[in-house]
This record gives structure tokens, sequence and C-alpha cells, in this order.
């Protein structure tokens, strides 16, 4: 039997806890009250936490003060393309990887990690030729496959470990009822590896949300650049807006906070589904 745990742990762990959450809430709770700040109270001698005044309307005039929403929808096609195509190539990698055997297979599991030693920045000079070579280098197409190849590697790797702690009985009896091998992924393999499709997902998206170096090299056009660029219009010669610049740093957080919020229940669920009656 397990030890039940005592009142005075159970109170640590509990304040231990909102400690912690609290640790990591209010760098965001300093950005949504400095972005509802007067100008005033902003360069004011002695500053307050929480606004004297509560100026709304700068995240209405963020939005407006720059093409903002252009920024997000960047963000937004080139997080959610390179996604697509990093869990989309990653999938029937990391299933062969797993379930067949292939001359090579330990050379090219090497090769996946050791790409992941090479940081974007130290490779950033070749990149750049390679996109300008290939007529690439002020699109988002280049941002999109560039952010999926960086997190290609990741999305093998644990996508290749999920379907290893999947019982190959599983395949061999969707095989027996008639399924092919793509069937057998498609209706048995990646309903039961669900947790760890998410999980790759999710990494992936964000990596490619928050990615800043690589889109500040090749996208010169304003009206092409993603949030994390864009958001530098908010920086002058002589100062910060720095109302609008927090208020546009809430608005890129809420994507990546309503897709794990839509995500979260599928973790549980896919562990359970798609098994075997009987």
């Amino acid at each position: 039997m397990l030890n039940k745990r005592k009142p005075w742990q159970t109170t640590l762990l509990y304040l231990f806890v909102f400690v912690v959450c609290i640790v990591i809430i209010y760098p965001y709770f300093v950005m949504f009250t400095t972005a509802a700040k007067t100008d005033a109270e902003m360069y004011a001698a002695k500053m307050t936490i929480l606004p004297i005044e509560w100026q709304w309307s700068n995240f209405i005039n963020a939005w407006k003060a720059a093409p903002v929403f252009k920024y997000f929808l960047n963000s937004l096609i080139v997080a959610g393309g390179a996604t697509i195509v990093a869990i989309g190539c990653g999938i029937p990698a990391a299933y062969a990887m797993a379930r067949m055997r292939f001359k090579g297979k330990g050379f090219f599991l090497g090769a996946v990690i050791m790409s992941q030693m090479f940081s974007p920045v130290v490779l950033l000079v070749g990149i750049y030729k390679l996109m300008v070579g290939m007529n690439l280098s002020n699109s988002l197409l280049g941002l999109v496959l560039l952010n999926a190849a960086f997190n290609q590697a990741f999305a093998i790797w644990l996508l290749r470990g999920t379907f290893l702690t999947i019982s190959s009985e599983m395949e061999q009896a969707a095989k027996i009822d008639g399924c092919g091998t793509v069937q057998a992924l498609l209706r048995v393999l990646l309903p039961v590896s669900a947790p760890g499709i998410v999980t790759a997902l999710i990494f992936v998206f964000i990596n490619a949300w928050n990615e800043y170096t690589i889109a500040l090299t090749l996208i010169q056009d304003d009206l092409l650049k993603p949030i994390t660029v864009g958001i530098n219009i908010f920086y002058g010669y002589n100062f910060i807006q720095w109302q609008y610049l927090f208020a546009t740093s809430l608005f890129a957080t809420v994507p990546v906070i309503i897709l794990f919020l839509c995500i979260e229940k599928h973790l549980v669920a896919g562990l359970t589904a798609g098994g075997v009656k009987g």
C-alpha cells in the first residue's frame, strides 16, 4: 500500500505549486498592466505595477497603429504550414524507423539526432544563399519550409518513440482484417499514438511561431513579416512605445494558448482510442 501524504507535506506541495504559478504568470501580468498604462505613467519618475488610470484603448490602438493583423496572419500561415509539413513528413518517417528494417537505418537515426546540434544561426549564411538561389528569400513559403526542416528531427524522434511503445500485434490484427500497411497506420496506429502526435504538433507550432532570426534575415517586405519581427515597428530611434509593444506581445500569446486548450483533451482520449477488443 502507498503511504498517505501527511498534511504538512500536502501544504508544502500546494505552496510550491502556487509559487511556481506566480513566477510563471507574473511576466504576463506585468505585460498586461503595462499595456494598459498612459504615456504619463510610463515615463513617470515613480512607476507603479497597476495603472492609476486604465487605458483600455491601448489594445485597440496597437491593433490599428500597424498592420498587426497582417503580421498575426503571417505567423499563423508560417507556424501552421510548418506544423503540417513537419508532422505530415514525420509520421511516415517515424513509422519506417519504428517498424521497418533496411540498410542505413542506424545512420539515418544518427543523422536525425546530429541535425538537432546545429542552430539556425550557425547556418544562417548558407540558408540565406540557398533561399536566394531558390527565389524563396522573401516569401512565407520559404519560412514554412525552413521552420518545418528545423523541427523535423524532433518530430521524427518523438513519434518514433511513440510508435515503438505500441504493440505490433494491433497492426497484425488489422492486417488480418484486410487492412494494408497504410490503412493500419491510419486506422490503428495514429489514434493510439495521438498523445505523441499532439506533443510533436504543439512543439513544432510553438517553435515556428516564436522563430525570429531567420524571419528577420529573409523577409524584407513589411507586409510579409511575422508578428515576432513586425513587432519591431514599435521601436523608435528616440523612444519605445511600450504600451503598444506589450499589447501586441499579448496578442501573440493568444494562438498558442488556444491551441493548447483545444488539443489538451486529446492527450488522454488518444491513449485508449483504436484498441483491439477481445
